[in-house]
């Protein structure tokens, strides 16, 4: 079987450092699904605005691998602990397909380019592929006693983030996502160098920070 994209997701994030780990970490995160040609009849969306939120099927675009890997080390392990690919949510997959859940904000008319979902809460970087949508239904879809592994704490490694307003102003109607997201701790869980200064994009911006302990300080933004 092959398929081909429906459409690709503009999302703040032009590469992957400072992605969020998973969606809806990072709520005040946004992003427009634009629809290909071939699948802009609006008709494909009729209902849809009585939902919530969304499944995304999407691609791994930026991800090049040689071979089946059946083994990965996730970075919430630190990097250091192996587990099977089928046990993680590795990018490394013999498919290479993600799956996320977001809110839907809105449905757009615009000039070019058809109806376009406006969604937050991404974890997608942008220009990635969708390949579906789904509708998440809440009753089917979620399991509030299900047991997540080693991924069962949603506030693991939170970050206390230090930002004078100065710097907070820079970041302009983007602070609040921009610094929820730092929150996350975007760096590799195996970095402890607290003289190191990272550089996270965010849409246009760049935004330098360190990390000493558990405490995040912003240094600048450009």
């Amino acid at each position: 079987m092959e398929i081909e994209p429906i459409a690709y997701i503009r999302t703040p994030y032009p590469e992957k450092f400072g992605i969020p780990r998973q969606s809806g970490l990072v709520k005040e995160a946004c992003g427009t699904i634009v629809f290909e040609p071939k699948y802009r009849d609006p008709d494909a969306l009729r209902g849809i605005e009585d939902f919530s939120h969304l499944w995304l099927i999407w691609g791994f675009s930026a991800v090049e691998q040689d071979g089946f890997t059946p083994l990965v080390r996730p970075p919430r392990l630190g990097g250091n602990e192996k587990r099977g690919v089928f046990a993680t949510r590795s990018p490394f997959r013999p498919n290479g397909l993600g799956l996320s859940v977001v809110k839907l904000d809105g449905i757009e008319q615009t000039k070019g380019k058809g109806m376009v979902l406006n969604v937050s809460g991404v974890d997608l970087l942008d220009k990635t592929p969708i390949y579906d949508i789904k509708p998440y239904i809440p009753y089917a879809d979620a399991y509030p006693d299900a047991i997540g592994g080693f991924a069962t704490d949603p506030d693991e490694g939170m970050l206390a983030v230090v930002c004078d307003d100065e710097l907070r102003d820079r970041m302009g109607e983007h602070g609040a996502a921009i610094l929820a997201a730092l929150a996350r701790d975007p760096r590799p869980a195996y970095h402890h160098a607290p003289e190191r200064v990272y550089e996270m994009r965010y849409g246009q911006r760049t935004v330098r920070f360190s990390v000493d302990d558990d405490v995040l300080t912003v240094v600048g933004v450009e």
